[in-house]
């Protein structure tokens, strides 16, 4: 079944009935509650707090000591869906890219699939930031990133300072 035939049958139910069926998947499902309380009390700047906070967590669990990129990366895409801006996301990407910087500084060179997700991340973040007429208010947190990894090695610091130069001149 797909989305034509299940928006036929959702056009044959009354009102009470959707209410009904869009509370029970609310009550049921997170990202269906993440979903309508955004849509309902749209406060972007307090969800971005909120996804910082998972991204953060991803690269410095509150338990245990290890590295998951993947719940750092599931909290950016989780952000996306819920039709947050384009300002909020490249916000969220350099975030990203702040605790991955940060993380090597602290506790000393990863892997190369490491900095290559963070690279990435960087070089989507300032795609956005450019994209949206929003380089001279992240400009200096951009920098910043750059100026953060002069010591670290695997190339890291080399391609981004190649990505800050092809945004900022």
């Amino acid at each position: 079944m797909g989305l034509r035939e299940v928006k036929s049958e959702l056009k044959k139910l009354d009102n009470d009935t959707l209410i009904k069926h869009i509370s029970e998947l609310y009550k049921k499902y997170k990202p269906v509650k993440e979903y309508f309380d955004f849509y309902v009390n749209p406060d972007e700047k307090k969800l971005l707090e909120q996804y910082k906070e998972k991204v953060t967590n991803g690269f410095f669990p509150k338990r245990g000591y290890k590295i998951k990129l993947s719940i750092s990366r599931k909290a950016i895409n989780d952000f996306k869906k819920l039709g947050t801006s384009q300002e909020s996301i490249a916000d969220l990407l350099l975030h990203f890219v702040e605790c991955g910087v940060e993380l090597t500084n602290t506790y000393g060179d990863i892997d190369e699939n490491f900095y290559t997700s963070v690279e990435n991340t960087y070089g989507k973040a300032l795609e956005i930031i450019d994209n949206n007429g929003l380089l001279e208010k992240f400009k200096s947190r951009a920098l910043k990133v750059v100026n953060d990894t002069e010591n670290i090695g695997w190339g890291f610091h080399d391609y981004l300072v190649e990505l800050y130069c092809e945004y900022y001149d």
